[in-house]
């Protein structure tokens, strides 16, 4: 009788230890936004240094980004966004987690997600995670190519010769494995077995990973809801005349394919042009490319956005990775959180 009453109140105290612990809190549902695009949404701007063009510089002897650093001056940590990046060439397969912690400054470099995470932070009561996907040296007409997207033929001329040809670009998962050839000239196969929006597929399939195993990316997390898809790209593109022609085509398809991907009907869009192209006086294969992204905007209007990043950025160009300058992705990153913010609001 002894022995049943101690075990009953061994029973009974442990009950009441464990009633008493906290429990963990559940965030609620999480607010996701995903980035996608080549090198220029990875972590390229410089964080050390007393020069011109690092984060330190910026903040210590410019007064810029207050937020960034507390009273004691050390860089700040948001508990309500996430910053998540993953990473893989090709498609869906091995993953590399580049980032999954807090929103703060660590390491050498920053990237768009800074900026971008820190104004939807503030702008939304709730949780907030940044979900980056992407890698570099990748094209929209090519190895982002979403699904549906058919052929396209464009009318251009030769630069060696000056003749007016016809360049076909491949469909999704074309069988022809080039990323544009002369109409009537089917090249023959290629060596490798890349093939049009393979990346893509990668790219999407490598954060809907993310998203299955929530609560490892987002601690307690277990619902969430996908509201907005930010893309900074264009680079490689306009180093082809065909898929510069039909960039702004590929946006439309882009959009539409990434909703339907992530169950995201209502999902907005902000799209970033390339730094170096002045909307004014571009010529060219960036002309296309810029025009593209405004008509894209225009026919989507509450729905996306365009950001015009021209005016922001601190110099050099896309294929330089504007030099390193750290500026250059703050100010990208906040003007895109910014933009993201606004169309929610519609």
């Amino acid at each position: 009788m002894k022995l049943h009453s101690a075990i009953t109140r061994i029973f009974t105290l442990g009950l009441i230890m464990a009633l008493a612990l906290p429990l963990a809190a559940n965030p609620g549902k999480v607010k996701v936004f995903i980035i996608m695009g080549q090198s220029n949404t990875l972590e390229m701007g410089r964080v050390k240094g007393d020069k011109e063009g690092t984060l330190e510089h910026a903040v210590k002897n410019e007064q810029l980004y207050s937020f960034m650093v507390d009273g004691a001056g050390e860089w700040t940590t948001r508990k309500d966004v996430r910053n998540v990046h993953v990473m893989g060439s090709g498609g869906p397969g091995k993953t590399s987690v580049k980032r999954n912690d807090w929103l703060t400054v660590s390491g050498g470099k920053i990237g768009i997600e800074t900026g971008i995470g820190h104004q939807l932070g503030d702008a939304l009561d709730e949780p907030v995670l940044i979900l980056k996907s992407s890698i570099g040296n990748r094209s929209l007409g090519w190895d982002l190519l979403p699904p549906g997207s058919p052929r396209h033929e464009v009318e251009t001329t030769n630069k060696k010769t000056g003749e007016k040809i016809t360049l076909v670009t491949p469909a999704h998962n074309d069988e022809v494995r080039h990323a544009s050839w002369t109409k009537g000239e089917v090249p023959a196969p290629p060596k490798h077995t890349w093939h049009a929006g393979l990346q893509y597929l990668g790219d999407v399939a490598r954060a809907q990973d993310v998203l299955k195993n929530l609560s490892k990316y987002y601690p307690e997390a277990t619902e969430y809801e996908v509201a907005g898809f930010l893309w900074w790209q264009g680079d490689k593109d306009r180093y082809n005349a065909a898929h510069s022609a039909v960039y702004e085509k590929n946006l439309h398809q882009l959009f539409k394919a990434l909703r339907k991907e992530f169950n995201a009907p209502k999902a907005k869009m902000i799209v970033a042009t390339l730094g170096q192209t002045n909307k004014d006086s571009a010529t060219g294969n960036e002309k296309l490319i810029i025009d593209g992204m405004f008509a894209f905007g225009d026919k989507h209007k509450g729905e996306a956005a365009v950001v015009y990043t021209n005016p922001i950025s601190m110099g050099s160009s896309s294929n330089a990775h504007y030099g390193g300058n750290a500026k250059t992705y703050m100010n990208v990153g906040l003007a895109m959180g910014k933009a993201m913010a606004d169309l929610l609001k519609k």
